[in-house]
C-alpha cells in the first residue's frame, strides 16, 4: 500500500472521540497517525496500519 506524508486516511474502527479519519505524520517501519477529531496522535507498526486502513481519502501526491 503506497501511504504518504499528509495523507487523510479513514480506518475500519472509530476512535473513542467517534472520529474515523486520521492524517499520516510519519510514513516508515511504523506510522504515525493524528485522529482528525480530537488531535490524539498514536505510532503503530506499518503492517498493522495497513490492515487497518479502509480507504485514503486525500492523498498529498494528487495535489502536487
Amino acid at each position: 500500500m503506497e501511504l504518504h506524508l499528509h495523507d487523510r486516511v479513514e480506518l475500519k474502527k472509530p476512535h473513542p472521540c467517534g472520529s474515523t479519519q486520521w492524517e499520516i505524520l510519519r510514513v516508515g517501519m511504523d506510522i504515525k497517525l493524528r485522529c482528525l477529531g480530537c488531535g490524539h496522535e498514536l505510532m503503530i507498526p506499518r503492517s498493522k496500519a495497513e490492515k487497518s486502513i479502509k480507504k485514503i481519502l486525500s492523498s498529498e501526491e494528487g495535489t502536487k
